[in-house]
Order: structure tokens, then sequence, then C-alpha cells
């Protein structure tokens, strides 16, 4: 079995230490080096040649997301996992973002972690739950936001099943506004009629029936 090699970097030597000793405990894996910031794990991804960097994100000199960036500039296929404390929509998007493969947080039971990097190494995208569901409602939120109250309102009125001629009388604008309204609220749903429209949008939580 080939093993997977695996760069650790944080600033806390305890965190390190710890790690290490969990990964050496598995035959799976090979730590083939320790980072106390960012700046030092670019300058090691370029000798060491990692599957996958486990990584924090708040550390002096080089914050984590600047050295995911400059890692993956460095090396493309590099899989880099999140590793940390923080859990904010900010963080988790800019480490997305930046190309972090997975996002976990430090109260990962050893066997979920393992499993991570395993996916990791393999190039799935792996995120603890909780960020998952921030992921999930950023989203959503996105999407709202790009949708304008109009648009909301119509799809609302699809949804209801009232044809375009009624929604045009209901809301006081021309039949063709609306077909416009609906050309763009499926290109921004990515979707290609009025029933997908609905169904994303409910499923989405942009609409209620």
């Amino acid at each position: 079995m080939t093993s997977i090699r695996v760069l650790i970097v944080d600033d806390h030597p305890i965190l390190r230490a710890g790690l290490l000793g969990l990964l050496a405990s598995q035959e799976e894996f090979t730590v083939v080096g320790e980072a106390a910031n960012g700046r030092e794990a670019v300058a090691l991804v370029r000798h060491a040649c990692p599957d996958v960097v486990l990584i924090d994100l708040r550390m002096p000199e080089m914050d984590g997301v600047s050295a995911i960036r400059a890692m993956r500039a460095l090396a493309p296929d590099l899989h880099v996992l999140v590793l940390t404390t923080y859990d904010s929509d900010a963080d988790i998007l800019r480490a997305v973002e930046a190309g972090a493969t997975g996002y976990l947080l430090k109260e990962t039971p050893r066997e979920e972690l393992f499993a991570a990097i395993r996916a990791t190494a393999r190039g799935q995208s792996v995120l603890s739950p909780s960020v998952a569901s921030r992921l999930v409602n950023r989203t959503r939120d996105t999407i709202e936001r790009a949708l304008s109250a109009r648009e909301i309102e119509v799809l609302q009125l699809v949804a209801l099943g009232i044809s375009n001629k009624l929604i045009a009388r209901d809301l006081a604008i021309s039949e063709a506004t609306v077909k416009t309204h609906l050309l763009h609220v499926f290109a921004k749903l990515n979707v290609d009629d009025r029933t997908a429209a609905v169904t994303t949008a409910v499923g989405r939580g942009i609409i209620r029936l």
C-alpha cells in the first residue's frame, strides 16, 4: 500500500507533536515535515513533496490562506486539508477560495481525521458538518440576494400554478415583463423551465409552497 505523505502546519508545537503521534500510529501515513507558519510550509512543499498538507489558518509570518494560495501555485495538484478552531463564514470561504480541498475543526475525532486525510489525498472534498451547513446557507443566501424581490414574487406565483397572463394582471405588469423575469430566474438558478425553477427554489428555501 502506498503511504500518504503528510505535511503538518501549525504554530503550536504541542499540537504538531500530537498530530505527529496520531499519524505515526497509522502505517498508511508518513509525515514528511512540520512547519510553524505558512512561510515555512511553502518552503517545505518545494522539497518534501507532500500528498496532503494539514494546515491551521491563523499563524504568524504567513497565515494559512496565503500559504494555501502559494502552495497551490507551486504544486497545483497538491491537496490541502484545513484543521482549525475557526469556523466563521469568512474563514471558511477564504480557505475554500484559496484552494483548500477540505475543512475540519480540531474537535474532529481521530478516526474521522484519518478518513478525511485519505479522502483529501484522493482529491475528495471533506467538510465538518457545521462547516458544510454554513456553506450551504451561504450559497442559499447568495442566491436569494441574486434574485430580485420582483423575481421572487413572480416565482412564488408560478409555484401556485398561476399563468403568466394572470401574474401580469395581479402585479400590474405586462406579460412580456413576466416572461423576462422568469428568464432571469432560470439563468440565475441554472434551470430550463418553470417546474425546475420552482423545485430548485423550494429546495433552497427561496420560496415556500
